[in-house]
Order: structure tokens, then sequence, then C-alpha cells
């Protein structure tokens, strides 16, 4: 037990004599706006793409729209992130003359990888959407893609929101490896207070448990949202 006060104490004194907490701070707000601002990314590549997929291939265009989209998704979902990450900071960015922070190398390859996943989830869930509904829709003079943007996508995301959390929930956990491109997340600062103090066993726990509430948190936000529009569908 005394062993444990020592590392304790140790943590502390980085932690707050050693404005350790500013680089916890930072590395929090880091891992929320790279998972957000993904999550973000990935609903509007997502959905683009899954309402491309849904298309009736009868004209060339659809298919090659489709075609697109299904490497796209392949490609992201068959690679580790990790690979993404130091592929676009390290090879694609710099041959295009790009130069860009290592976070914002996060946020963009995350938006990238969310969106391949988000599009099969959104896929399911347009797919799960009764045919009359884009039936009804263009026979009251709606385009493809109004009826599907005002009607079906709208409904299908009801049916997805669960499945929409479990995302956002990996993104926190996948920010881990954002310190592969030099960008300070949760997992960089409470390393360098353990590297400070030598010792890992408190930052790492603490570092756990943080990780654990932002699940929780987000997990009783979907749980809210799914409770109201399941208010509003008995309204109507």
């Amino acid at each position: 037990m005394g062993n444990f006060d020592q590392k304790v104490n140790k943590f502390l004194e980085i932690f707050i004599e050693q404005n350790g907490y500013a680089k916890v701070v930072e590395g929090l707000r880091n891992t929320i706006m790279i998972a957000v601002l993904g999550l973000i990314i990935g609903i509007v590549i997502g959905t683009v793409i899954a309402a491309v997929r849904v298309i009736p291939k009868y004209k060339v265009l659809p298919k090659v729209l489709n075609g697109f989209c299904s490497f796209y998704v392949g490609l992201f979902r068959g690679t580790p992130i990790v690979v993404q990450l130091l592929v676009f900071y390290y090879v694609m960015l710099p041959l295009m003359g790009i130069r860009i922070s290592g976070l914002q190398v996060a946020i963009l390859v995350f938006g990238l990888n969310s969106g391949a996943y988000i599009s099969e989830i959104m896929r399911g869930g347009i797919l799960s959407v009764d045919a009359g509904q884009m039936e009804a829709g263009r026979a009251v003079g709606l385009g493809y893609w109004t009826t599907m943007l005002r009607i079906v996508i709208p409904q299908a995301v009801k049916n997805i929101l669960p499945t929409m959390g479990n995302e956002f929930i990996a993104l926190i956990k996948e920010t881990s490896v954002v310190s592969f491109v030099g960008a300070a997340d949760l997992y960089v600062a409470f390393n360098y207070i353990g590297s400070n103090s030598y010792e890992f066993m408190v930052p790492y726990l603490v570092m756990a448990i943080i990780y654990i509430i932002l699940v929780l948190i987000i997990s009783a936000g979907i749980k809210i949202m799914e409770r109201s529009l399941r208010k509003s569908d008995r309204r109507n």
C-alpha cells in the first residue's frame, strides 16, 4: 500500500506541480476534436457513398461511381488506421507538397477511415427503409436525391443510431495511435507524466479511467437520443 501511495505522489507531483495537467487537458481536447470532426467527415462521406451504392445500376455513370466507392471502402477497411496515418503523413501529403500538422492529418485520416465504415452502416440503414418510401417520394414529383435526403436517409438514421454511437466510441479509442504522426492526445499526455516520474502504473490507470468516462458519456447521450426518437415516433 505504501508503495502505491508513493506512485500516486509521484503522479500528482508531475500532474500538478510540473503542469502535467495542461498536457492532459490538451490531449483530451485533441482526442475529442479528432473523434468528433472525424465522425462528422465520416458521416458526410459515408452518406454520399451509401446513396451512390444503392442507386440502380442501369447506366454507366452509376456503375463507375459504385466501382470507385467499393474500392474506397475496401481500401480503408482493409488497412490498419496506423498504416493510413503513416502513409498520409510521410508519403502522400509530402508528394503532393501539402504541409499540415499531425493533428490535422489525424482528423483527415480518421474522417476518411470512418467514412468507409459509416457508408456500410448507412447503406444497411437505407436498405432497411421500406422501398415504398422511395416510390412515394418519386410519385409526388421529387427527384431521386431529394427523396433520398428528405425521406429515406432521415428514417435510416433512426435505425442506425446505436451503431453510429459504437462508431463514435471506436473513434475515441482509436485516437490513441495519433502519436505516430506527432499529434498530442491522451496517450501522449500520460506517457509524458510517466516518463518524467519514471512510474507508468498510475498515469496509465488514470488514462484508462478517462477513456471509460468518455465512453459512458457517449453511451448515455446515445440512449437519450434513442428515447427522444421513440417519443417522436409515438407522437406521429
